[in-house]
């Protein structure tokens, strides 16, 4: 069967994606049984321009980020966000599931160098999650 270039591109995203996260569970470990995050599975920070871009299973391209953000929107607790994510207050008056981190490596592998994101303590997690850190992505006006 022959692929175009976008088939091919897609497929090479999601090829480079499911190295890269048995890399990153490797590094950083995890508590799941298979070492990856259900965020990670799902996509959860990665860049994007449309839902097109995202991983199948990421619910939506959020582009009120610079580089847009595959994950998920008006989350009202951490029951909304997929395992490994948080579901944090923005300061744009909107709640999103935002990657969980302890470094900041861990937030930009799907990430460019002109969008990375913060790992920070500094949001307010809806669900009051003291001692943790997230994945906050530039807003696309900074």
């Amino acid at each position: 069967m022959i692929y175009g270039v976008a088939a091919r591109g897609k497929l090479l995203l999601i090829a480079t994606m499911a190295l890269a996260t048995m890399a990153l569970a490797v590094a950083c470990g995890d508590d799941d049984d298979d070492g990856v995050s259900e965020a990670h599975q799902k996509g959860v920070g990665v860049a994007c321009t449309s839902r097109n871009d995202c991983p199948e299973t990421a619910p939506e391209c959020l582009n009120q980020f610079r580089e847009g953000y595959c994950g998920v929107s008006d989350c009202t607790g951490d029951q909304d966000c997929p395992q490994g994510s948080g579901c944090v207050a923005h300061d744009d008056g909107n709640n999103y599931c935002f990657l969980l981190c302890h470094d900041k490596p861990e937030c930009n592998y799907f990430r460019p160098a002109d969008a990375e994101s913060n790992c920070t303590s500094s949001v307010d997690f809806v669900d009051g999650s003291q001692g943790s850190k997230a994945c906050v992505p530039p807003s696309s006006g900074d």
